[in-house]
Parts: structure tokens; C-alpha cells; sequence
């Protein structure tokens, strides 16, 4: 019943947004005011910007009782403009990857079908491929604020027909939840005028420690129901095929330590050429929506996250890339910044989403392309706990 009522909630705010394209456009909106909500029981609390409808802080308690902003970003909000190292906003209109950056409707291998093809910018790997939605992904937009109460927060824009080469102009909403006993829900709905393609998700970087214990993932614990990676290329491509988890670093069906299990990367170069880290897809095995399906959690904090969605998989980013010698960037004040940084394998990010490129490998048998007699819907609860010790 819950999802159903979420998913007529999403419906309203969507036609909402229809309504007003026009004011959506050119909203007006300060991206970087922050818009504050809290749980009816004051077990967490959390900060977002229109830019991006980014999260900027998210408060939870630890085993000792004490809050604790788990959430990585910048202390200084005009960095979420500034440099786009997409912390924590949604990302689309396809996140993840794109091969060449090209595709085509309906969709074929590598782009080399009949159908129409489309090209859409090469903002990664020195030009050879899509990240996120291109060169101004929706991260890059000012999203409007259309319902907001002392728990809540909805975001909407519109992606016009065109933008970054895609077709179809794209209505999204998205609305965060704070509940009672720290559940964070997290809703996302669009629709478009002609067929495109649509994968989008919620970037968040975390560290359950908030930096308190350790610099790293050593005591970051995860579990994920999944027995296959995506296999990819050492851009990150995806060719088609899987990746079995046994026996290899990507197996996390126990329970076992991130931070630990980064070494053990470096050979098979998971996360890409030269890389070591985790930069992956998980499929999840047979992913319900009514039991987690990945579960992560500090050994020093006590603070647990277990995730329920109705998306097909998981993209883990280890923060590989993210310490810079010649311009670090430095942590929250919250986490023990300005004088301390983000260093490389320190956080990690959660990208519940569909396969990536699926809009080029059809023989996943993953349909991504909507149109106004198909719209997006995206749900993710993250519940917050504390473990036993």
C-alpha cells in the first residue's frame, strides 16, 4: 500500500510539474539555499540544494547516541557549482556510462542497428564515452522546489527536447522522506514527451564513520545479494556479458570488509585500467523490494544502512579518484575538515539504478527507453540502525 500511495504521490507532483513547464524552466530558485527536514521522531535529520537537488548533510545517531553527518560533500555550498564531482545529486538523464556516447530508438548493439541514432557528449575518457547525462546532466540544473514540509522536500525540472542530444523534453520529480527510526526514502518520477532514454539515481558519497575512527573503508562492512558483476571494459564499458562473483574480490555475498577487499582489486583491474577499487554493477538476485538487498555498516561507529529499491542493480564507487595532491578537497567541518581532505578509498557511493548501458547491449533484455505511455519511477528506502555489538 505504501508503494502505491508513493507512486501516486510521484504521479500528482509529475502533473504538477506538466502544468507549469514553463515557470520550472526559468524558476528563479537560490540553488543553494538549504532546505532542512527532520524525522517526525527526531532520529535524523538532513540538508538539500535545488542545485542538483542535492543532499548536502544527512544526521543520524552512532552506538554511543551521539549524530553524526555521514553524508561526504563540501563545507562551502558554492563548490556544489563550482566543481562537478557529483556529490549527492541525482544524476541523469542516464547515469552511468554511455558507450561512444551514442545510441539508438529502439535500441541495438553499440548503436549499430537501424533504428535513429543519437548523440549525446563524450565527457569521459578523453572523449569515448558518456558519464551522467553528458556535459549538464540534471546535476547541473536548478531544480524547483514544488512541496516541502517539516519531513520532506520535492525537486522538479524540466530537461528540454534536445538538451545534450537526447530526444524528448523530460518532466522529473523527486521527493526525500525522513521517518521515524531513520528511514530515508528517496523517490524519483519522470515522463517524456517522445521516446529517451531514462536511468536516473541518487549519487550520495558516504562514510558511516564521518571520519571519526578511520581515514578509510577498513571498517566499513557490506553484504550484497548478488552473484553477478557486469562485465566491462577498461573504460568501464560494458560488452554484454557478466562477471561471476565467486572466488573473486566481488564477492560480498557474506559479509565481509570494504576497505580490505580494495587490495585484492589491483590484479583484475576491476574498476578500470590502472585503477584499484571497486567502480562496478551488481545485479541483484532476485530483488523482491521486500528484504534488503545490500546492508553496509561501521564496526566503529555502530551506524548500519540497510536498502530496500525496486531498482535491478548496484553500482559501487570506491571514491578511487577523489584525493588530488595538487588542489585536495577538503572534508566538512562536520568530518573533521577544513584541514583535513577526501582521500582516494575513503568513502563510498551507492548507486541503485538499472544495468548500465543497457541501451546498448540489448541481449540484457532491459528495456530503458520511456515515452509519455511509459513513465520512470525510482524508489530506494535506506534504513538507518545501529548494530548489536
Amino acid at each position: 500500500m505504501a508503494g502505491l500511495k508513493t507512486l501516486a504521490r510521484a504521479g500528482v507532483l509529475v502533473a504538477a510539474a506538466l502544468g507549469s513547464s514553463a515557470a520550472l524552466a526559468d524558476n528563479g530558485t537560490d540553488p543553494l539555499e538549504a532546505v532542512n527536514i527532520t524525522a517526525p521522531d527526531g532520529s535524523a535529520r538532513a540538508s538539500f540544494i535545488a542545485h542538483g537537488a542535492a543532499a548536502t548533510s544527512f544526521w543520524v545517531q552512532d552506538k554511543y547516541g551521539e549524530f553524526r553527518d555521514i553524508l561526504v560533500g563540501y563545507e562551502n555550498k558554492s563548490d556544489y557549482i563550482a566543481a562537478r564531482n557529483y556529490f549527492a545529486p541525482i544524476v541523469g538523464r542516464y547515469a552511468n556510462r554511455i558507450r561512444n556516447g551514442t545510441f539508438t530508438i529502439p535500441i541495438s548493439k553499440n548503436a549499430e542497428g537501424p533504428g535513429e541514432k543519437y548523440q549525446v557528449p563524450e565527457n569521459e575518457h578523453n572523449g569515448t564515452n558518456s558519464l551522467h547525462g553528458g556535459d549538464k546532466g540534471f546535476d547541473t540544473h536548478v531544480w524547483s522546489i514544488v512541496d516541502n514540509g517539516t519531513d520532506f522536500v520535492s525537486f522538479a525540472m524540466v530537461d528540454p527536447a534536445g538538451n545534450q542530444g537526447f530526444p524528448g523534453t523530460v518532466i522529473t520529480t523527486v521527493t526525500y522522506t525522513l521517518g521515524n527510526s531513520s528511514v530515508f526514502n528517496t523517490s524519483i518520477s519522470a515522463i517524456a514527451t517522445e521516446k529517451t532514454p531514462i536511468m536516473l539515481s541518487a549519487h550520495q558519497f558516504w562514510n558511516l564513520e564521518a571520519y571519526n575512527e578511520t581515514q578509510d573503508l577498513s571498517g566499513h562492512i557490506a553484504q550484497i545479494q548478488s552473484s553477478r558483476v557486469i562485465a566491462t571494459d577498461g573504460n568501464l564499458i560494458p560488452n554484454g556479458s557478466f562477471i561471476d562473483v565467486e572466488g573473486t574480490a566481488l564477492d560480498f555475498r557474506q559479509a565481509k570488509s570494504i576497505g580490505d577487499s580494495i587490495n585484492a582489486t589491483a590484479e583484475a583491474q576491476y574498476c578500470g585500467t590502472d585503477c584499484v577499487g571497486f567502480d562496478n554493477a551488481w545485479v541483484y538476485d532476485n530483488n523482491t523490494g521486500d528484504t534488503p538487498v545490500l546492508s553496509v555498516w561501521s564496526e566503529n561507529s555502530g551506524i548500519r544502512l540497510d536498502v530496500f529499491t525496486n531498482q535491478l542493480a548496484l553500482q559501487i564507487y570506491s571514491c578511487n579518484g577523489e584525493y588530488n595532491a595538487t588542489n585536495p578537497t577538503p572534508r566538512k567541518n562536520s568530518q573533521g575538515g577544513p584541514d583535513a581532505y577526501i582521500e582516494d578509498h575513503s568513502c563510498i557511493v551507492l548507486e541503485q539504478e538499472s544495468y548500465l548501458d543497457a541501451i546498448n547491449n540489448p541481449e540484457y533484455g532491459i528495456d530503458d527507453i520511456y515515452g509519455p505511455d511509459k513513465p520512470y519511477f525510482w524508489h530506494s528506502s535506506y534504513v538507518f540502525s545501529v548494530i548489536d555489538e
